[in-house]
């Protein structure tokens, strides 16, 4: 049998438990009032959906990876997205996904086995999807599926993403237990994911990047929110295959102390921030602009500082 964390049918590692991912996924969608769960997917969500109405045509047919229950779709319009695939790998997202205006289609997929043909995507979206999964596998199944002249525009968590609860618990495990492990999935850095991106053939890229900040009374408090909120309704624990499975109370007490004195805020509460990496590349046409050939140029930099200076001369 393959080792722990091997790709099935090959000989490639894996770095996240694929089977935890879908019963951390399945579970969270059976969750009380999700509403209380989901404002950030809900936000970003409508963040991604502003960047498709920025575009200034309709998409036939778009792809949800990821969906969950709808964070993406519930803010698109018929007049853009003719047609929506959903995509999940937990069956109990799908069952209990918010309606939308557009005709819609779910399917029960792994994000990096899409079973879709080559070419059948006009848009493909994404939100928060990225944290536990091989993205390099992710965005080539995104790139192979979209149609020629077809965007991706996606979000995931960054690389600042909660590094004030993740410094203070390593700290709390050097000091208590000697040595520290991950209890929140790895991030990608930004420098990365521009890499990346184009390395599966995208172009046109644009990457940018936002902070969400949310204010808890302390670390216990982030960490219970972290549980019922934006971790687990999001399936997104942690799941890769050195994940530590508990902290004891005295590295936790630890760790408390330390998040309040090095973030704490002067009205005694403590900062966890979120931040949002946003994507969009497109996939190669012939019709696209590309760049001029390198010599093409006919003024230079010398030029173009002469005509500063003609200008500052007429404004006098």
């Amino acid at each position: 049998s393959p080792p722990a964390g091997a790709s099935p049918g090959s000989g490639a590692m894996n770095l996240f438990d694929r089977q935890l991912k879908r019963k951390q996924k399945n579970w969270a969608a059976l969750q009380a009032e999700p509403a209380k769960c989901d404002y950030l997917r809900e936000e970003v969500g409508g963040r991604i959906a502003d960047r498709v109405f920025d575009i200034t045509r309709t998409f036939p047919l778009a792809l949800d990876v990821g969906s969950g229950r709808g964070y993406i779709a519930q803010h698109l319009t018929k007049e853009t997205v003719k047609k929506l695939i959903q995509v999940d790998i937990a069956e109990n997202a799908l069952k209990n996904a918010v309606e939308s205006e557009i005709p819609t289609v779910r399917v029960v997929a792994d994000e990096e086995f899409l079973p879709f043909k080559e070419n059948t995507f006009d848009l493909v979206v994404s939100s928060l999807r990225y944290q536990s999964r091989d993205l390099c596998v992710c965005v080539l199944q995104i790139h192979q599926v979209l149609k020629p002249d077809g965007v991706f525009i996606g979000a995931m968590f960054g690389g600042d993403t909660l590094y004030e609860l993740r410094c203070s618990l390593q700290l709390a495990e050097l000091e208590r237990e000697g040595g520290f492990s991950p209890h929140v999935s790895p991030f990608t850095a930004v420098a990365d994911l521009g890499h990346l991106l184009s390395r599966a053939g995208f172009n046109t890229l644009t990457v940018d990047t936002d902070e969400i900040q949310v204010n808890y009374p302390g670390l216990f408090e982030v960490m219970e929110d972290l549980q019922g909120k934006y971790i687990l309704c999001m399936g997104e624990s942690n799941c890769s295959w050195n994940r530590k499975p508990l902290l004891h109370r005295e590295t936790m007490l630890a760790a408390a102390a330390i998040y309040q004195e090095m973030y704490g805020n002067s009205d005694g509460s403590v900062p966890a921030t979120f931040q949002i990496y946003y994507m969009i590349g497109w996939k190669y046409h012939e019709s696209q602009a590309k760049p001029a050939q390198r010599g093409s140029a006919t003024v230079s930099f010398g030029d173009l500082a002469k005509i500063e200076g003609l200008l500052k001369k007429g404004k006098k």
